[in-house]
């Protein structure tokens, strides 16, 4: 039968048997419809029903860590209780709950045992509370608190201040599952290696506070690394200051590089910029991110640097550039640009810095632009 033959009707009919049936979707509607239940039927209806009765979305817990809706051993109405007591309202604790399911996991004396470990660094419950609903995961890591609580109590004797402690807690909290046999020792290195390079002894202390404070990671090196790291530097010809100066410029990162690849970087550095060794030092005591960055990196970005007219000459009077991406540079270049400013015709000084560095000086520098070179309202000197 051929297509002109067919009537309306008979085309209808065959529209109907070429169209594709929906009980290929249905069948599959229902095979999901199956996994859902089958996962739900899983679930803790015990746990499930207490966790909306604290307001908490079950379905941000299943699509997170699902797991903890399987165990039959939950804590929820403890662990609400718990964090109800220090003031936490119920939106608040089904915040916690929603981003941290673990904690219901918990026992509610491991909990409590952590409550009192981190009131020793915490003024009153509220910043204790505040703490905990913006970093929830470490407060309900309950492993190692006694080991925990004997690192506090170093770092206190240490004298670091109780504030520094709490940011370590939350931020770094690796540092105090690290032994506190492990974590003094790395304290004797450092002073020892600070002593060592001429640094005098009524400083040591605030230097290493200040390490600490703004690299706490350096306590999880070892102090093999750190000897090599620093025997590395001498052999280079860094005289005592100066590794002292890398060590605070780079806030402890220093002995987190291997020896290796610091050698392949100021080669690098070396050959790119055509200098002498004692340059080559100065550079990098200038610039530290030089030792920091592989070759590769380097090699980008001072290629993105090119591409915009800027000369290898600017880059070796002004090496802190390499520390910016070649996105930033082109942003801080642009809004430069705008006031009429060209960075390839001068100094890159003005690109340095960090964000808030930068906005502020170009700030100054498009209020500078917009001044009047004639102030109408200032008095005038004429000799009469």
């Amino acid at each position: 039968m051929s297509w002109r033959m067919l009537t309306g009707h008979q085309l209808c009919r065959l529209c109907l048997l070429r169209k594709p049936q929906p009980a290929l979707k249905t069948k599959h509607s229902a095979y999901v419809t199956y996994e859902t239940d089958s996962q739900a039927n899983k679930e803790s209806k015990r746990t499930v029903g207490r966790l909306h009765a604290c307001s908490v979305d079950i379905r941000k817990i299943r699509r997170l860590k699902a797991w903890v809706l399987l165990e039959d051993n939950t804590y929820v109405e403890e662990i609400a209780n718990i964090l109800k007591e220090l003031g936490a309202n119920k939106t608040v604790i089904a915040s916690i709950l929603e981003r941290c399911p673990e904690a219901i996991v918990c026992s509610p004396a491991a909990v409590n045992g952590k409550k009192k470990l981190w009131q020793m660094v915490c003024k009153n419950e509220a910043e204790l509370i505040r703490l905990i609903e913006q970093f929830p995961e470490p407060f309900f890591t309950v492993k190692d608190q006694e080991n925990q609580k004997l690192n506090v109590q170093f770092f206190q004797e240490l004298g670091l201040k109780n504030v520094v402690i709490s940011r370590f807690l939350t931020t770094a909290s690796s540092i105090f599952h690290n032994p506190v046999e492990n974590n003094r020792r790395m304290i004797g290195v450092l002073q020892e290696s600070y002593l060592n390079f001429g640094g005098s002894q009524a400083n040591a202390k605030v230097w290493l506070l200040k390490l600490l404070s703004q690299n706490p990671f350096i306590l999880l090196s070892s102090p093999t690394a750190v000897a090599q790291v620093l025997q590395f530097l001498q052999g280079q010809g860094f005289t005592n200051s100066e590794v002292l100066q890398l060590l605070s410029k780079l806030k402890g990162f220093l002995f987190q590089l291997q020896p290796g690849s610091i050698q392949s970087s100021m080669s690098f550095t070396k050959a790119t910029f055509e200098c002498t060794d004692h340059d080559l030092r100065q550079l990098v005591v200038n610039c530290p991110a030089l030792l920091c960055y592989p070759a590769t990196v380097l090699e980008e970005r001072i290629q993105a640097l090119l591409k915009e007219g800027i000369t290898v000459t600017q880059i070796r009077e002004s090496p802190m550039v390499l520390e910016l991406t070649p996105q930033i540079i082109q942003y801080r270049m642009r809004k430069l640009n705008s006031l009429g400013y060209r960075i390839k015709d001068g100094h890159l000084a003005s690109l340095n810095g960090t964000k808030k560095e930068f906005e502020a000086n170009f700030s100054k520098m498009q209020a500078k632009q917009g001044r009047p070179l004639f102030n109408p309202v200032a008095s005038l000197h004429v000799e009469e």
